[in-house]
């Protein structure tokens, strides 16, 4: 009952928050150009839907998004699982990988375009390295967080590394790991569409530079929209798949 009270409360704020920028736009006579109101919003969002102009965009946009996702999670998880376990070798890579995170993706999106071609492999690249370091960083962290007595408890009980790795290490840093995922999916929409407005003539993020060389606001509106959409549809499928994860630890609790 109380969910249900939230999300209806959510639904109606977001109603409120619309008709309070239709009302601005109208009263205050804010040229479409500046500020869109949300109903010419919906116009363009509604033809481009119908009309399957946005279709084949929003399907690149996705397919970059899904690809940057598994690569990027699974290096980084791997990265993590290497350098969590090698201490020494954590001291000797640790400031290479910062380092490599640090530097903005935008101001490297040009060479990935020269490297990789101009198309989904260089926006697949750069949504991968901006999906590494957080599922990285989570997993080595969750590695060294477990609790000094249960690592004791296993070496007492003669158990090897591996078997210490995948039956405590991992099973009691699952939900850290998976946040650095959900952390991972939100930073790979920005980093597809970020490496749309540069290497791709596809996708959501290479509409919204369309748009603005057309000056046409409502439908760049419309693109955010989008975006914004699939960005909560990521996130809450990454919920979904948590909740899958830590369902048996839940039924042990």
């Amino acid at each position: 009952m109380k969910d249900a009270t939230l999300r209806l409360g959510s639904v109606l704020l977001l109603a409120g928050l619309l008709l309070a920028w239709e009302l601005a736009c109208r009263w205050l006579a804010v040229p479409p150009l500046v500020l869109p109101p949300p109903s010419a919003i919906g116009r363009a969002l509604w033809q481009g839907l119908a009309s399957g102009y946005f279709w084949p965009h929003l399907a690149a946009t996705s397919l970059e998004l899904l690809l940057g996702v598994l690569a990027g999670s699974l290096l980084g998880f791997g990265a993590g699982l290497l350098l969590g376990e090698h201490p020494t070798l954590r001291r000797l890579l640790m400031p290479y990988v910062v380092a490599s995170q640090v530097v903005p993706k935008l101001a490297l999106a040009p060479l990935f375009v020269l490297w990789f071609g101009f198309g989904m492999t260089s926006t697949v690249v750069i949504t991968a390295l901006i999906c590494f370091f957080p599922l990285m960083e989570n997993t080595l962290t969750a590695l060294q967080q477990v609790p000094p007595e249960r690592l004791e408890l296993f070496r007492m009980l003669g158990a090897t590394r591996a078997q210490t790795l995948w039956r405590l290490k991992l099973p009691q840093g699952l939900p850290a790991i998976l946040a650095g995922l959900r952390v991972a999916v939100v930073l790979a929409l920005v980093g597809a569409v970020v490496g749309e407005f540069i290497g791709a003539s596809q996708g959501l993020g290479a509409l919204v530079i369309a748009t603005q060389g057309t000056m046409d606001t409502a439908l760049m509106f419309a693109v955010l929209v989008l975006i914004a959409g699939l960005g909560m549809l990521a996130y809450h499928a990454t919920l979904l798949l948590e909740r899958w994860l830590l369902l048996p630890f839940t039924r042990l609790s």
